[in-house]
């Protein structure tokens, strides 16, 4: 034990970052006095009205330092948040930086950290896609090569890590954080008329009305399915398909709108039972998931969160860094092939869907262990990196 009082700094950037680091910022208030935590916020995705609804909505302390980096390419935005980070933490001086998940703001952090000595704790540690395409990939094996505490979310992330060369005293299987966000967030999340009043939905009801009150939610950003007009259009195909047997609500992200009309394809979007909304806030985005019959994405997150909740989804990706999801959950992966996305929808749809289990220790104390590893690292004194 020690009297001293540590200080650790802990990093959000993109919009994944914050429904991570919220369950950790608690329990960091609520475990121990000994560490005291500094938020800061790269600016690497900004808005006033993501900071309502997240901040708010989450339950997150107001960042204590927003270096107002903004949008711009992998490159510029990673140099632009090294250079403003580094006289931070040089004025700082934490005795550790915590990074959660894999965007720029996750490995450029860690990178000027390590170069000043300053150890780097990884919360989400060891998912592997395989896909060096994926410049979250690449995020995620730079940072957890430089990482000196490593939590993973399931244990094929310690096989990965030691696979790599971590030694295994560094890493800890403590459970996701996401799903820790989840579990806290679900009782207060609005209820599905609230939602469709939101959104202005109304005709949705009508259209669940002919549908046993089913719908299947979409979402879908990655610029490998928006970015080329053949296969957005592909995805767009099977989608109108999947509205032809059920109502579809899609939550638009704003790179995938603007790629739908500047390929020409709103018309894909022209079907009675096709529902559109701009993207959703965390809490509205659980309630759409929680009620769906099936879930239809490419995103990250969402295969972790339907697999929490017991709905099936399938994602459009030729991979997964998330493999418990498939292993263990709810989630199969489909790609961009339009028969079998349409194949495994009908067997959802007729009731043979995957109905899964939620991993070991995804119980939402994930980042009550998180904090109480911490504690016992920095009372042990393993954190100090030597100087060379």
């Amino acid at each position: 034990m020690t009297d001293k009082q540590f200080k650790i700094m802990c990093i959000v950037g993109a919009r994944p970052n914050f429904m991570k680091i919220a369950p950790v910022m608690k329990a960091f208030a609520a475990e121990t006095p000994s560490i005291h935590p500094v938020l800061l916020h790269t600016g690497q995705h900004y808005d006033h009205a993501m900071k309502a609804l997240l901040f708010d909505q989450l339950g997150i302390p107001v960042p204590d330092i927003d270096l107002e980096v903004r949008g711009g390419s992998h490159a510029e935005q990673t140099a632009n948040i090294m250079l403003r980070f580094e006289p931070v933490l040089l004025k700082e001086k934490p005795d550790a930086l915590l990074v959660v998940g894999d965007v720029n703001s996750t490995i450029a952090c860690a990178l000027v950290a390590i170069k000043l000595h300053i150890p780097v704790i990884h919360v989400e540690a060891g998912l592997r896609s395989r896909d060096i395409a994926m410049p979250e990939e690449i995020n995620r094996l730079l940072t957890d090569r430089i990482s000196q505490l490593l939590f993973t979310t399931e244990k094929l992330g310690n096989q990965n890590l030691e696979n790599e060369g971590v030694p295994a005293e560094n890493i800890r299987f403590v459970g996701n954080v996401m799903i820790d966000s989840l579990l806290q967030n679900k009782a207060i999340a609005p209820s599905m008329d609230e939602v469709i009043q939101t959104y202005r939905l109304g005709n949705l009801k009508d259209s669940m009305a002919r549908s046993d009150n089913q719908y299947v939610f979409v979402t879908m950003h990655r610029p490998s399915n928006v970015d080329d007009a053949a296969t957005l259009a592909q995805l767009l195909g099977s989608i109108r398909q999947v509205a032809d047997r059920i109502p579809v609500v899609f939550a638009v992200h704003p790179r995938t709108r603007g790629n739908i009309e500047s390929f020409g394809l709103q018309e894909k979007l022209d079907h009675p039972n096709i529902h559109t909304a701009p993207p959703v806030g965390y809490l509205d985005s659980i309630t759409l998931m929680s009620n769906a019959k099936l879930v239809l994405t490419d995103s990250g997150g969402i295969q972790e969160e339907t697999t929490a909740l017991g709905v099936p989804c399938l994602t459009m990706r030729e991979n997964t860094e998330r493999w418990i999801t498939v292993d263990e959950g709810t989630n199969t992966i489909v790609g961009t092939d339009h028969d079998k996305i349409i194949a495994e929808f009908e067997k959802i749809l007729d009731g043979n869907g995957k109905a899964g289990r939620r991993p070991d220790l995804w119980d939402g104390e994930a980042a009550v262990r998180i904090v109480r590893e911490i504690r016992e690292w920095f009372e042990s004194g393993e954190y100090v990196l030597e100087k060379r």
